[in-house]
């Protein structure tokens, strides 16, 4: 299983928000990068990058962020938040993002994600299936939706999908744990996804546990910059 810390941007900063409200935010780092190159550091290859403020405003704001993490670090970035159109899409691909994460638009406007499936491949669009009490909430998680979580993500995985990150929203930035509920019921109804957890993560129990279901990967944000989890464990974890 991966290891994929994250880190959520707002004006450029390393921020992390408490059950996605942005009235909660804590700053942790005005400088994303080094960041970024304190992961690579400690072995990690992969990193979870999400613009906040593209969320919040539906288009891509810092990338150039993401241009420079992807410059000056070898680490895998998922990129998501305010992926909204076709030109959002090709300013992440271009920065130097390996995936991009869509959720909002799959909900939004599915022919448009589905075409995206289709030019750019399932290994390269990852499904963002973030869900509040199992109905999918969009738009930075300021939008709830009737979408129930489970019937959406099999749609998709109709549809070609091969990766999905799904956040439980109730949970994120809690520390209370991920909710292992979910990624069970998501693994069997759909054994052949490769399912990245994220949200609620407080110990090295928690990854422990996921691991052991298997999961293709598990996000881990505020664990980190609270101490909860350090990148020495991490490291060990990752046999390193």
């Amino acid at each position: 299983m991966y290891i994929i810390p994250a880190i959520d941007l707002i004006d450029g900063k390393a921020v992390r928000l408490t059950q996605g409200d942005y009235r909660q935010k804590k700053e942790y780092n005005a400088r994303p990068l080094e960041v970024a190159q304190q992961f690579e550091d400690a072995g990690l290859t992969r990193l979870h990058l999400v613009d906040l403020d593209g969320a919040r405003e539906k288009r891509v704001i810092n990338w150039k962020v993401l241009e420079q993490i992807a410059a000056k670090t070898r680490l895998h970035i998922d990129f998501g938040g305010g992926v909204q159109s076709d030109d959002d899409l090709r300013v992440a691909f271009e920065c130097g993002a390996k995936q991009v994460t869509g959720g909002s638009i799959a909900v939004k406007q599915p022919d448009v994600f589905e075409r995206w499936l289709s030019r750019f491949g399932a290994d390269r669009i990852i499904l963002g299936a973030d869900a509040k009490h199992e109905k999918i909430a969009v738009s930075g998680w300021e939008e709830g939706t009737e979408l129930w979580v489970y019937d959406f993500v099999d749609n998709y995985v109709d549809k070609g999908v091969k990766y999905v990150i799904s956040t439980d929203v109730s949970k994120d930035g809690l520390l209370q744990g991920p909710s292992f509920d979910l990624y069970r019921n998501l693994q069997d109804r759909a054994p052949e996804l490769n399912i990245i957890a994220s949200g609620g993560v407080s110990n090295m129990q928690d990854i422990e546990t996921l691991a052991d279901m298997n999961l293709f990967g598990v996000i881990v944000g505020k664990a980190i910059y609270e101490g909860r989890v350090t990148l020495k464990e991490l490291m060990l974890f990752s046999g390193l």
